[in-house]
């Protein structure tokens, strides 16, 4: 069956054939790739990749569906992990209905967040989630109210009876507001504030300029650090019970490694005829398949009372019923909306701490973006794309605040993680998970349901996801000389960096000590985020250390951009046009960051190569890359 192609904006869909086409009896191949004929029209990056679905390419829709499931559960338990640690410290934990009204928040916004990022942002496909650099200014911003009163009166815990009450507009402007109400608004009002700092960032081209300056010995560490920095949080989760947790590793790594290249057959009807057809559900989903048969082990071994019942002994973390209760008393449906925690408060010291946790997470985001672009077979994010992904992030940073979410929202690195151990880097399937955490967002008894997922399983998927998403960042190394003991100096240092100063800040909460209470909260954030201070040791090093452009692999880095320069979607022609243009298969090239439905209009007013987030734009050129030192010894050619 020929491939069928779908326009979508600028970016050329290719429909994958479904996984149910039909195959002779004595055909062994499986059906996920059709590799068997034409291979050499298969792309460079996707062969570097491995991808089963390519960036633009598109699944069978009951396909899709289930990939988006599966990506949904691989971020689903950290934001569940970061709204009930909020909770506890907004003063809801004795509320069970206003953790599920959180969570349920949390995942309304970051679908919505997830789907504008996918479709008008950076274009990749990366889930958006609650980012960790928010929660220390979080919980900063909590903590200057004191600790939280006891559960008396109002405060007291809600029960089934006071659920619509909770969840009615009217009531809140009403009477009194609790007291997680009045710390959620504070963090609301700083949250919004300071999100229009990376607004500006990413719409103004501030960060495209920096990019300038940027090559694979900068966004090694970044990347790297990314699944480093997290090697604390994955520890915790795991610990609770290493039984589950290893458990859950061995079944990823046994679905993914050992079971990729076995299919499961089944028997396929087409035009009166049976037909053997191989799945190949292992290589496809090994991280849902791993997060429900753990899930369902744990299940048995709670109603068989193996697990604890105490919550202050080991292992009552993987019992299945530790959050029964926010199943319980949350409602069946109900629609967030801004402002249904009441008007958000607005302190300028509040704001400069979110501050600091909006800087951390843009640098982290461009680290992501290109170990999301290396995972799919996509090429390196250009300029306007990367603006546009800084932008929209502080559009979503804003939501988060109107709507009052668990934290704000940044590039989700667990589901980077996912593509390099799902082969599935399809901008679809992400598209499916953010309209699948929306629904989710708007049934919250649905959504209560997986926080029964014990958390033992989570640290076990934390685990695999971080190691992939580390090992991503040292594969950039490969454009680099690492027999040059300048490049070791500068990777092994900022890498060391960027674990050791986060550390110290932990053991010393109040060494930074000046006369301004903002700025220490400030320079608190910026050094407890490992990927801010290996990023920025490592930008300053490789651009005033000398050193030849080979041996930085900018030549090699640069070249990326060289070779897909001016290859886009050919939308704008006709058919007849597009059959006479001979191009490789399924190839991923620049087109697959231009902007949907309008790019025919942006390639053709001239005035849009002025606007730092369209794909015309022509302002900052790679040519200019050159370190400063380099700049004055002469290294590189004019």
């Amino acid at each position: 069956m020929a491939d069928t192609t779908e326009n979508n904006g600028s970016a050329e869909y290719k429909k994958v054939p479904s996984i149910a086409n039909d195959l002779d009896e004595d055909d062994e191949d499986t059906i996920s790739l059709d590799i068997s004929k034409n291979l050499k029209q298969v792309s460079a990056a996707r062969q570097y990749a491995s991808v089963l679905y390519s960036i633009d390419e598109v699944p069978p829709f009951q396909l899709t569906v289930l990939l988006g499931m599966q990506q949904f559960l691989t971020m689903f338990g950290g934001v569940v992990s970061m709204a009930l640690l909020v909770a506890q410290n907004l003063c809801m934990e004795e509320n069970p209905v206003a953790i599920s009204r959180l969570l349920a928040t949390s995942f309304f916004v970051y679908g919505l967040v997830t789907l504008l990022q996918t479709t008008f942002g950076v274009r990749l496909p990366i889930i958006q989630g609650g980012a960790f650099s928010f929660v220390v200014p979080i919980f900063a911003i909590s903590n200057i109210r004191g600790e939280c009163p006891k559960a008396t009166g109002a405060n007291e815990t809600l029960t089934l009876e006071t659920t619509t009450e909770l969840f009615s507009a009217e009531t809140m402007t009403i009477s009194s507001p609790r007291e997680y109400e009045i710390r959620m608004r504070e963090i609301q009002g700083a949250l919004m504030l300071a999100s229009i700092v990376q607004v500006v960032v990413g719409f103004t081209g501030i960060m495209g300029y920096i990019l300038r300056f940027i090559g694979p010995l900068s966004i090694a560490p970044i990347t790297a650090l990314i699944g480093l920095a997290l090697f604390e949080a994955a520890a915790y989760e795991s610990g609770l019970h290493w039984g589950i947790a290893l458990l859950t590793i061995g079944l990823i790594i046994l679905f993914s490694q050992y079971l990729s290249n076995v299919s499961i057959p089944y028997i396929g009807c087409s035009l009166k005829k049976f037909h053997k057809i191989k799945f190949p559900i292992f290589k496809l989903f090994p991280i849902i398949l791993a997060i429900v048969t753990a899930w369902l082990i744990s299940l048995i071994l709670t109603v068989a009372d193996v697990f604890p019942n105490d919550p202050n002994q080991y292992g009552y973390a993987a019992r299945t019923d530790r959050n029964a209760h926010v199943l319980r008393e949350a409602p069946w449906f109900a629609v967030p909306y801004p402002g249904q925690w009441g008007r958000p408060t607005v302190s300028v010291a509040n704001v400069f701490g979110i501050m600091a946790g909006v800087f951390a997470s843009m640098v982290e985001s461009v680290g992501d973006y290109y170990a999301c672009a290396r995972l799919c077979g996509a090429p390196p994010p250009p300029q306007h794309a990367v603006n546009r992904g800084i932008g929209i992030e502080g559009i979503g940073c804003i939501l988060c605040g109107a709507f009052g979410t668990s934290s704000g929202s940044t590039s989700f690195s667990e589901n980077i993680g996912a593509i390099g151990i799902t082969k599935v880097g399809s901008r679809v399937v992400v598209q499916a998970a953010g309209v699948t955490m929306v629904l989710l967002g708007l049934f919250t008894k649905f959504s209560a349901v997986f926080t029964t997922i014990p958390i033992p399983v989570v640290g076990g998927v934390m685990c695999c996801t971080f190691g992939m998403l580390t090992a991503v960042g040292i594969s950039n190394l490969q454009f680099v000389n690492l027999r040059s003991s300048r490049n070791l100096f500068v990777l092994g240092f900022s890498t060391l960096m960027g674990l050791v100063v986060p550390h110290w800040i932990k053991r010393n909460p109040g060494a930074i000590s000046t006369t301004i209470p903002e700025l220490n909260q400030i320079i608190t954030v910026l050094l407890s985020t490992g990927m801010f201070v290996g990023g920025v040791i490592a930008f300053s090093l490789d651009n005033t250390i000398p050193g030849t452009p080979e041996d930085r692999g900018l030549l090699v880095w640069r070249k990326q951009f060289e070779e897909n320069k001016g290859e886009r979607s050919t939308d704008d022609l006709d058919d007849e046009q597009n059959d006479q243009i001979p191009r490789e298969a399924n190839k991923p090239t620049f087109g697959s960051y231009d902007l949907p439905f309008i790019s025919k209009y942006i390639f053709a007013w001239k005035w849009t190569k002025y606007l730092p987030f369209c794909p015309t734009y022509q302002e900052i050129k790679f040519k200019t890359n050159r370190c400063f030192v380099c700049r004055k010894n002469n290294h590189y050619d004019a």
